[in-house]
């Protein structure tokens, strides 16, 4: 039995997440079932990361144990079964401790809004038309980085046993025309991204000032946080692995 990392990319507007779920089609889901048809056996993949429904990937991993071999030379027969938003990038092989979710280190993503409505960005960004102060979202996103506890930042219903997270990127930048948060932490917690983004926002738009966020972080209650924010424009960017894992 060998264990195998899986990367891939996807859009994810069309499926209910990257994890599997019951009568709900995911990029689990659907990368086992070609998977199956490939390699003629059944794949029980464990993911790295829970992403919503909607939300979407330039790099995430999968691992697998399998008795079967996989390698690069298949990538294109399992891309050929795939449905043209989801790709395979990359199978290699890796040690038997190597865990794609617990192994990772770092976990970046980005949310990108766009100000203008462009109907070639309807699925990948939110059409955000408010007037922004950029300099206060900057700020903003630089108050997080001097924070730990983000249990204001958690939906309900999660079942972790800390709010602790070491944030260690933190920023608003301009990229294809678009205005984009950009966020690296060594863990995130469920909604924690769009909570952020959602409640920076106001602070944007003058709605409240720093001080009420700092207010909301320290509040340690999720209720204080605008999680309204859809998942149109939440992308994982990369999941990071010790050097000796790469």
């Amino acid at each position: 039995m060998l264990r195998y990392f899986i990367e891939v990319a996807y859009k994810g507007t069309h499926y209910s997440g990257f994890q599997t779920q019951q009568n709900a089609e995911t990029i689990q889901s659907v990368l086992e079932l070609a998977l199956q048809k490939v390699y003629k056996s059944q794949f029980q993949l464990t993911c790295s990361s829970r992403t919503d429904a909607g939300v979407h990937a330039l790099q995430n991993f999968f691992h697998v144990d399998t008795e079967s071999e996989l390698n690069l030379k298949q990538v294109y027969n399992v891309n050929a079964v795939l449905p043209r938003d989801i790709i395979v990038k990359n199978i290699r092989p890796v040690a038997p401790d190597w865990h794609a979710r617990f192994s990772a280190t770092h976990r970046e993503y980005k949310y990108y809004i766009t100000r203008n409505r462009n109907p070639f960005l309807t699925e990948t960004a939110w059409f955000y038309p408010y007037d922004l102060n950029v300099e206060t979202l900057q700020q903003a996103a630089e108050i997080l980085l001097t924070y730990a506890d983000f249990t204001s930042f958690s939906k309900r219903n999660t079942q972790v046993k800390t709010f602790i997270c070491n944030i260690i990127t933190s920023k608003w930048v301009q990229e294809e025309g678009c205005l984009v948060y950009n966020v690296k932490a060594n863990r995130f917690l469920r909604g924690m991204v769009r909570g952020l983004v959602g409640t920076m926002l106001q602070v944007g738009r003058g709605l409240i000032t720093l001080d009420d966020f700092k207010k909301i972080i320290e509040a340690k209650d999720c209720t204080k946080a605008n999680f309204t924010t859809p998942s149109t424009g939440l992308f994982l960017v990369e999941v990071i692995y010790p050097d000796s894992k790469e």
